[in-house]
């Protein structure tokens, strides 16, 4: 059966994984030219690649963490806990954001709701968050009120993203950050909350102990996404079972990407220590959970003029696709999250 290339990739990222006949190949086929690798294993989680060709043309995304550190975006505060306002400066740069970055300062830290595109010059836009702070309602010691500083890391867990992505709930997205940081500071024997918020998810991830702990998962396994040139996506799983998979349309995007995903996958890994040791999941599984969430029922909706959400559940997991106006609604981002 001949696939559509950009419109309908997502289907090719797992359409063949149920047929794996060549159990002897080193890499499980996942359709169209691509292939699942790994599993690359460190403690108590495993990470997977999916590689494949670019579906994606014209000039290249940046990402937010980018934009913002070459004073490309400015993300203003708006004084309301769920939205707001992201501006984009250049002139000819298109900036992309993932649902669950994190951005610093303002009156409350906060995490993007959704995926959003920003184009150039764009004015001020609204944007959908959810805050991942809690009591802090003005400036936190140097940091502008205004706006936000930086955006240097992602919510980690599977719960967190449900809470946000499938249940849009403020109060379960506070409650899911307090349980990551009792279980944090439980596994590494020492308190993650910062003095001056301790409330603040971005400050915990900055804790000393926090970024010593996920250094070692970064050391142990960077490399593997960074050497393989043709990888798309990834997958991760903890304790022997699977917690999410991130595919893109384009492998440079993927690369600008992973050093982000596999911290914030690093921190899930943290938290979830102590449960007893699993041997990981097999590549076919991982195409076989992944195309479960592909074959669902699905349903859309539109977030920007550019940008609609695809959203398609399954008895396992959800998966969350971003479709690109401006691609013919072709999919720029798959993010599988487990229930």
């Amino acid at each position: 059966m001949r696939l559509a290339r950009f419109g309908t990739w997502g289907v090719a990222v797992a359409c063949g994984v149920l047929a794996v006949a060549c159990a002897a190949d080193p890499a499980v086929r996942a359709g169209e030219g691509q292939r699942i690798t790994g599993p690359f294993t460190h403690g108590n989680m495993s990470v997977f690649l999916i590689h494949g060709g670019d579906r994606a043309s014209g000039k290249p995304l940046i990402t937010l963490q980018e934009a913002m550190a070459q004073k490309k975006v400015v993300v203003h505060e708006t004084g309301q806990v769920n939205e707001l306002a992201v501006e984009n400066l250049s002139a000819d740069a298109d900036v992309y954001i993932q649902s669950g970055d994190i951005v610093k300062g303002g009156r409350q830290d906060r995490m993007i709701s959704q995926d959003f595109i920003v184009p150039a010059r764009s004015g001020k836009v609204p944007i959908a968050s959810f805050c991942v702070e809690q009591g802090r309602w003005s400036r936190r010691g140097n940091e502008a009120a205004h706006a936000f500083a930086a955006s240097s890391d992602q919510v980690a867990g599977k719960g967190l993203k449900m809470a946000a992505r499938r249940e849009g709930s403020q109060g379960r997205v506070w409650q899911e950050v307090s349980t990551a940081q009792g279980k944090l500071a439980k596994n590494l024997g020492s308190p993650v909350a910062a003095q001056e918020s301790a409330s603040s998810l971005q400050l915990t991830l900055e804790n000393k102990r926090v970024t010593e702990g996920v250094d070692a998962y970064v050391r142990a396994l960077s490399e593997h996404g960074t050497a393989a040139g043709d990888a798309v996506g990834c997958a991760f799983a903890v304790n022997g079972k699977l917690s999410g998979a991130e595919v893109y349309a384009s492998r440079e995007l993927f690369a600008r990407l992973w050093p982000k995903l596999l911290k914030a996958a690093a921190v899930e890994a943290i938290a979830e220590q102590g449960a007893a040791p699993a041997k990981p999941p097999a590549r076919a599984d991982v195409g076989q959970w992944m195309a479960e969430a592909d074959g669902a029922r699905s349903e859309e909706k539109t977030l920007s003029p550019r940008v609609k959400l695809r959203t398609k559940e399954a008895s396992t997991n959800v998966v969350f696709e971003t479709l690109d106006a401006e691609k013919k609604d072709g999919v720029l981002h798959k993010s599988y999250v487990a229930k």
